[in-house]
């Protein structure tokens, strides 16, 4: 009997605003897609923040012995600034600006995204398909929803229309939105000409002369809108229906609400049961932003690098704070949380370390089997990792028990309780045992710190030459030395 035929996992369904019982379409498989990044800069770390909920629910299923595909875009081009039907291309603006090719751009930030991923120990997904590698797909989906009549073309643009939708279907069914209300709430905007109406939205746009990306299709050279790609990619690879579709809250919409639309069109059937959405992330009780220096890049936690923060954090550290906030509730970045985050996270690890030095007894004071239960409930309760990181807590107190004669634990029950402890330690939350690596990091920064004294000697004295060696030496060898009027600090590459 499969471990999942033993849990029942209820999922916060956004479709149906309550908890629904998970039954898959096809037993024993999951399909989930979640929207991924538009890569046109560094990965922003709310968006680590929803991508890191979906790990941790890729991996619980799969440690439940589910096959799962999970299918995670990128998106490469038709991202408008504002989410717009309007303006330029994000990618474009980008390439613009720094005077290199559009996909120079997709390159560099692609290549930055699976690093920063990598670092937080993310499992990769089972596919991640782009969106310029399925314009041909994207184009017979329009096609579809023209002959279906639910799209009409202008001036080589196609829109979708929603009016005409609306009359036989729910445009607002995700987002519980009603299409008069939007309709009421809309201002007359110039250069919408080319729509029937203001809600109508673009499923190709025509490129004007200054874009760059563009492709043939039958109404234009021109691009995709952008809610039409992740419509494309996620029934290509998981079917016209499908279990679980993710992504942030603030994808519900427009984005998610025009791809049922598109889907509910094309095939005449909603094409997910389950709907999920990650809650935003926020930095010192304000809205993270650029503008207001109220932002951090997920590199500058790792090098301390930020000037919200006193200190470096290891990515498994960063990683068990954002785990302590459930993925559907707002999550307030501040550096006194991931202070409390490193203690307790330690305090977890230290435990972990002391497990196989324990002594077994004859009885067990601690019932190992209801423990384990608990932790399966916490995640079967919509994902509930604060939950689950409490009552990991429960067995490190037990083992620090056992470890100073206060308690005692069978072989059989030591055995069950360092499984579980890994499984959901490791495996389910994705966290690496860097306590570890604490003493050969120490190591390294003790030897770094006597290179760092005698370069700054070799400068007092005036030997110039001794000093850069030190420097240039230690760069080769992937450290770099920073100097400042407070000092001179160094970090890995």
């Amino acid at each position: 009997m499969p471990l999942y035929d033993k849990q029942t996992i209820k999922i916060y369904n956004s479709l149906s605003g309550e908890k629904d019982i998970f039954k898959p379409l096809n037993d024993g498989y999951v399909g989930m897609y979640v929207c991924g990044p538009t890569v046109y800069s560094n990965v922003h770390l709310g968006n680590v923040r929803t991508f890191m909920s979906f790990d941790v629910i890729f991996r619980y299923l799969k440690q439940l012995g589910y096959k799962v595909r999970y299918v995670r875009n990128i998106t490469d081009a038709g991202h408008l600034e504002n989410d717009a039907d309007e303006g330029e291309d994000r990618i474009a603006k980008k390439a613009r600006l720094e005077a290199i090719e559009p996909m120079e751009v997709v390159q560099r930030y692609t290549v930055d995204f699976h690093n920063i991923l990598n670092k937080f120990n993310f499992l990769p997904p089972s596919i991640e398909p782009t969106a310029t590698g399925h314009i041909i797909e994207q184009i017979e989906i329009i096609k579809s929803i023209i002959d279906n009549g639910l799209a009409y073309e202008v001036n080589g643009s196609v829109y979708f229309d929603v009016h005409k939708y609306n009359e036989t279907k729910q445009y607002g069914i995700l987002s519980k939105r009603k299409l008069e209300d939007l309709i009421h709430n809309t201002r007359a905007l110039d250069g919408q000409s080319d729509k029937k109406n203001p809600q109508d939205f673009a499923l190709w746009k025509k490129a004007e002369p200054q874009h760059i990306m563009r492709w043939p299709s039958p109404w234009s050279d021109g691009f995709p809108g952008w809610h039409l790609e992740c419509t494309a990619m996620s029934t290509k690879y998981l079917g016209e229906q499908f279990d679980i579709h993710g992504g942030g809250m603030d994808l519900k919409f427009p984005h998610h609400e025009c791809e049922i639309a598109q889907a509910v069109a094309t095939n005449n059937q909603a094409p997910v049961n389950y709907w999920m959405h990650a809650n935003m992330l926020i930095m010192n009780g304000k809205k993270m932003a650029k503008s207001t220096g109220n932002f951090i890049l997920p590199n500058e936690i790792f090098s301390g690098e930020n000037p919200h923060i006193t200190k470096a954090y290891s990515p498994s550290v960063a990683r068990f704070f954002m785990l302590q906030a459930h993925y559907r509730s707002i999550l307030d970045f501040t550096n006194n949380g991931l202070l409390a985050s490193e203690k307790g996270f330690f305090r977890l690890m230290d435990a972990i370390n002391l497990i196989d030095d324990l002594n077994t007894s004859d009885a067990s004071t601690f019932d190992v089997s209801a423990w384990k239960k608990k932790c399966y409930d916490a995640m079967n309760d919509d994902f509930n990792t604060p939950i689950l990181i409490a009552t990991l807590f429960d067995a490190a107190k037990f083992i620090n028990q056992v470890k100073d004669g206060s308690a005692t634990v069978t072989k059989e029950d030591f055995e069950l309780l360092k499984e579980t402890l890994y499984t959901f330690t490791f495996d389910v939350l994705g966290l690496v045992n860097v306590a570890k690596e604490n003493s050969s990091t120490d190591k390294l920064s003790g030897a770094v710190e006597i290179l760092i004294n005698l370069r700054k000697e070799a400068r007092l004295n005036k030997d110039f030459a001794l000093s850069d060696k030190i420097r240039d030496e230690l760069a080769e060898a992937g450290i770099q030395l920073n100097d400042s009027r407070d000092g001179t600090t160094f970090t890995t590459n």
